[in-house]
């Protein structure tokens, strides 16, 4: 699991037969909708749980903390990016499983979505307004180029003219291009990409998982190539780390370069459910930064204001000269963002999972 995904689609092209282990969290195997779970050389240490949804569509509650009335679609829980700052963590626990390794290798992959999703399309009086994917965990990660679920998803969606949001760190999105340009003549489709760093060696580090920031820059390029508009996500940045004014200005000239339509930032969000996964990262990989991140963080899960104020002012100034549109809460709008910022996902715990 290391630098790149643009392979993973010819990889597993034909090959569907693996070792099933009946035996991997037998917790889960009482589950109403559990299938098998599946190990593969591919993908060394992780396993896949495959599951039959009940339903596709996630309704967020008008009432809830973060994207009320907004529909979400999940295939996987879990994510082999491995960002050791996801936000979805904590959404792993609803499982059973941990926050920590377990989001990280028990992957779960809801294997009918695109049949269940066509039904539920099919009988609904009122479609959705939008659906945003990427609110929970990444429908792109490498999991996608071997179930691939994307491109009935997309043309499902399609078919209704349902618009809807991706976003992503996957590279695997390139496959999917001829159904996503098919999709944007028949309803609004919004791509982002999440490049948040240029130093490739921590890049490895802290989202081991994930391709590299040039063949994330490749991706926007093909997007854009394609005849698509792209956001970039310069999220998150990382104190102390990423957020120098030479390293952002590095960042925002690759992201220009690369195509880049409009682009976003964060500074890095931690809740308490992700806190102790990136601070136990923080210690191994540079620990004469924690005590800045243990001030930084004082107050809870943002940095303190006068440092977000401060990361702010630097980076619009930049974004400014390379003539990019002030990124404001209608840009974040177009991924269900709503300026919550990289929260967890809205959906409520109730929520059928599988």
């Amino acid at each position: 699991m290391t630098s790149t995904e643009d392979g993973d689609a010819m990889r597993w092209s034909g090959q569907r037969t693996d070792r099933v282990d009946d035996g991997t969290l037998p917790g889960l195997a009482r589950m109403s909708g559990f299938v098998r779970s599946v190990r593969t050389p591919e993908f060394r240490g992780v396993t896949f749980h495959e599951v039959l949804a009940k339903s596709a569509l996630n309704h967020v509650p008008a009432d809830a903390r973060m994207l009320p009335g907004e529909y979400t679609i999940n295939p996987y829980r879990g994510c082999t990016h491995a960002c050791q700052y996801c936000f979805a963590r904590p959404t792993h626990t609803r499982l059973g499983l941990n926050a920590a390794g377990d989001f990280d290798n028990e992957i779960i992959v809801k294997t009918n979505i695109v049949e269940v999703l066509r039904n539920e399309l099919a009988r609904k009086r009122k479609l959705p307004p939008r659906v945003a994917f990427g609110t929970n965990t990444d429908v792109y990660q490498r999991a996608e180029g071997r179930y691939a679920l994307m491109p009935g998803i997309i043309d499902a969606l399609a078919g209704h003219r349902v618009p809807f949001s991706i976003l992503t760190k996957g590279t695997t999105i390139r496959r999917d291009l001829d159904h996503l340009v098919k999709a944007s003549r028949a309803t609004t489709v919004h791509l982002g990409l999440s490049i948040s760093m240029m130093d490739e060696e921590l890049q490895q580090s802290v989202e081991f998982g994930t391709a590299t920031t040039t063949a994330r820059l490749a991706t926007v390029r093909a997007i854009r190539d394609a005849g698509l508009d792209c956001t970039v996500f310069l999220s998150p940045i990382l104190p102390r780390l990423t957020d120098s004014p030479e390293q952002l200005e590095e960042l925002v000239s690759a992201v220009a370069a690369a195509g880049a339509t409009s682009v976003l930032f964060h500074p890095l969000y931690l809740s308490s459910g992700v806190k102790d996964v990136f601070m136990t990262w923080l210690r191994g990989a540079y620990p004469h930064l924690v005590p800045d991140y243990v001030t930084l963080y004082s107050s809870g899960s943002e940095t303190l204001r006068p440092y977000r104020h401060e990361v702010s002012d630097r980076i619009r100034a930049i974004i400014a000269r390379y003539g990019f549109p002030d990124p404001d809460e209608s840009v974040e709008d177009k991924f269900a963002l709503n300026g919550r910022r990289n929260q967890p996902d809205a959906e409520p715990e109730q929520a059928t999972l599988f």
